[in-house]
């Protein structure tokens, strides 16, 4: 018999002492900024993490006998905003140009999630090393309001607890692998590179599973 889960035990939409709660994270809770400053006036802000992977089939074989990713995770970034108070949208991410062309040296998005709580239970997440792709922008006679939007490439991102510890409850998660989780708060920009990947599973303490 399965454990039940967050969806399925109803005492996790109730608090201790019997009253009701919400456990739906909202937008409300997120703050985007870069160098510690928040960028306001933003609609829309997406970012997407994706990684190619390929089975490995073989002669005299009718399925794939494994999978392993071909290349580095990739991750982008799309945002819509009102242009708003002045600033058109590199502008509003602090930047001291509006194309995409003047852009020198890449700059880094933090998303603060307080959906948690304040200082000490805030999630934090980093995007690295973004590099502008794309700005546009529209004129319309039919909706006066101006919106830009723009696309980003980024190196890498982490994610961490107040900037310090994992992300996760560490007695919910089942499996723990300390490569996974050095990986995800940005000690090593991805997981695969580590020693013994096919022979040796390590938990967050390092010790062989």
């Amino acid at each position: 018999m399965p454990v039940r889960g967050y969806l399925s035990n109803n005492t996790n939409y109730e608090t201790a002492d019997g009253r009701s709660r919400t456990g739906t994270h909202l937008s409300t809770n997120i703050i985007i900024a870069v160098e510690g400053r928040s960028v306001g006036a933003i609609k829309r802000f997406t970012v997407d993490e994706t990684r190619a992977v390929q089975g490995v089939s073989e002669v005299g074989a009718d399925g794939q006998i494994d999978s392993a990713p071909t290349k580095s995770a990739e991750f982008t970034v799309t945002c819509d905003r009102t242009r708003f108070d002045g600033r058109r949208i590199a502008e509003a991410f602090y930047r001291g140009f509006v194309h995409v062309h003047s852009q020198r040296v890449p700059f880094d998005i933090q998303v603060y999630d307080l959906v948690k709580g304040g200082t000490d239970q805030q999630l934090i997440t980093v995007v690295k090393n973004c590099w502008i792709t794309k700005i546009g922008y529209t004129y319309d006679a039919e909706n006066f309001i101006i919106s830009d939007n723009m696309s980003l490439h980024a190196e890498a991102i982490h994610s961490s607890l107040n900037s310090q510890t994992a992300v996760f409850d560490m007695g919910t998660v089942g499996y723990k692998n300390a490569f996974e989780i050095d990986a995800d708060i940005g000690k090593y920009r991805g997981a695969l590179d580590a020693a013994g990947l096919i022979r040796v599973f390590d938990d967050v303490d390092g010790n062989t599973l």
